[in-house]
């Protein structure tokens, strides 16, 4: 169903929807973030939140569209681009404010999608219009912070929703013509196997378009990388992390688009696991395990409501 790669490809999609090679650009517009004007960021967040630092060093958004705009179409043969407001909380300000920042990015030739990155306690009605209205000539997604479905992890990592505020984000943006994608963290401290195999089956029932499956790593300067330092927490070894996310596909329905399949950083800024440095190894490694069990997502999804 999916060919060799075993799950429903993100890549592949665009590919097939645009005709050629569509890549992301991750744009920070230095938004901020909710819970880190509170002085209680999320324990695995750093100061650039999660982003390139590029409004830390005052670059424009039209700035950071042409430098990696020019960048992939030289080394990647890219020819069109999506517009990813990636760091910190890209709906933390007046809707005039955010509408005015998506067009500044996508007034470029060859952009063709808008992708924006939130706290699912960070958007309303009007907001969600608003992002809404570039639906009709772009492919446009919000992708939201879920990480789990379980409260009281959300309130260990310092989080500031609950999962009940994520269903309502989902629910808030279903029918508006948005696309909606959440992001979930597989090893996070104190989630047993069990509690991630419930948030892979509570993502498969929300309805939405896409996930972004992560793996819980350690920046330098977080309070995380103290809690490691410590002995506090256990990060999983590659081996136990690509079961775990074979595992998870196994349950998602077979029509999400996966838009990733672990985390990363820059070597310079993390501390562990070195190991998620090998993305390619850790995406072949999962492509292999999936094959080897003659598995595929969505091998063990189970519709609540069609008894599928």
């Amino acid at each position: 169903m999916f060919g060799d790669v075993r799950y429903n490809n993100f890549n592949s999609y665009l590919q097939k929807k645009f005709g050629c090679r569509v890549y992301k650009i991750s744009l920070d517009a230095g938004l901020g973030c909710p819970n880190r004007e509170l002085g209680t960021p999320c324990v695995y967040c750093d100061a650039q939140g999660s982003g390139t630092g590029a409004s830390l060093e005052q670059a424009s958004i039209e700035d950071q569209m042409t430098k990696w705009m020019r960048s992939y179409r030289k080394y990647y043969s890219a020819e069109k681009f999506i517009a990813y407001f990636q760091a910190y909380t890209n709906t933390h300000a007046t809707v005039s404010e955010l509408k005015q920042l998506y067009i500044r990015a996508l007034h470029f030739d060859d952009v063709v999608g808008l992708a924006i990155g939130t706290r699912p306690d960070c958007v309303d009605h009007e907001k969600i219009d608003m992002i809404s209205s570039f639906a009709g000539d772009y492919e446009v997604w919000v992708e939201y912070g879920m990480q789990t479905s379980h409260d009281k992890t959300l309130s260990l990592i310092q989080r500031g929703h609950t999962y009940a505020d994520l269903k309502k984000a989902v629910a808030m943006t279903k029918g508006s013509g948005v696309k909606i994608c959440v992001h979930v963290i597989i090893g996070l401290p104190g989630e047993s196997y069990d509690d991630i195999m419930q948030t892979a089956h509570e993502v498969a029932q929300l309805g939405i378009d896409g996930v972004k499956i992560h793996l819980l790593h350690v920046i330098k300067g977080s309070q995380l990388e103290q809690w490691y330092l410590n002995g506090d927490i256990r990060l999983l070894d590659k081996e136990t992390y690509v079961h775990f996310v074979c595992d998870f596909l196994e349950v998602l329905p077979p029509n999400i688009l996966i838009q990733r399949l672990t985390g990363e950083r820059h070597q310079d800024m993390l501390t562990a696991p070195k190991w998620c440095l090998q993305k390619a190894v850790v995406i072949r490694d999962i492509q292999r395990e999936l094959k080897r069990r003659n598995s595929r997502q969505g091998l063990r999804w189970k519709d609540k409501n069609s008894g599928l």
